[in-house]
């Protein structure tokens, strides 16, 4: 369904400690640009009815029937850099390749 690098699922239990309202972390499909889909991230105290649940280096993730089929394949990483740091999500299926914005 959807892979956490070891350092997203060590940053996410950092974020999530103990709080129970943290209980899933929820993936969806937030739009889409000329470099591919755009995925948003947040915290959740519970799946909702119609989400896949499933669970990756030991967090639980849901993510909606609508963003389900563009999230099979993604790769959820934390990246640090000069410029910041933050959540990566990639998804090969979905790249855009070839935009000419030179992303």
């Amino acid at each position: 369904m959807i892979e956490l690098t070891p350092m997203a699922a060590g940053k996410l239990r950092e974020l999530r400690g103990d709080d129970p309202t943290r209980a899933f972390l929820r993936v969806y499909v937030a739009g889409r640009s000329c470099c591919g889909m755009q995925y948003g991230l947040s915290f959740d105290e519970q799946a909702e009815g119609d989400d896949a649940v499933s669970e990756a280096e030991g967090i639980k993730v849901a993510i909606d029937s609508q963003s389900l089929p563009y999230c099979e394949g993604a790769v959820v990483d934390y990246v640090q850099a000069d410029l910041g740091e933050g959540f990566v999500v990639r998804n090969e299926r979905f790249s855009g390749g070839g935009c000419s914005c030179g992303r």
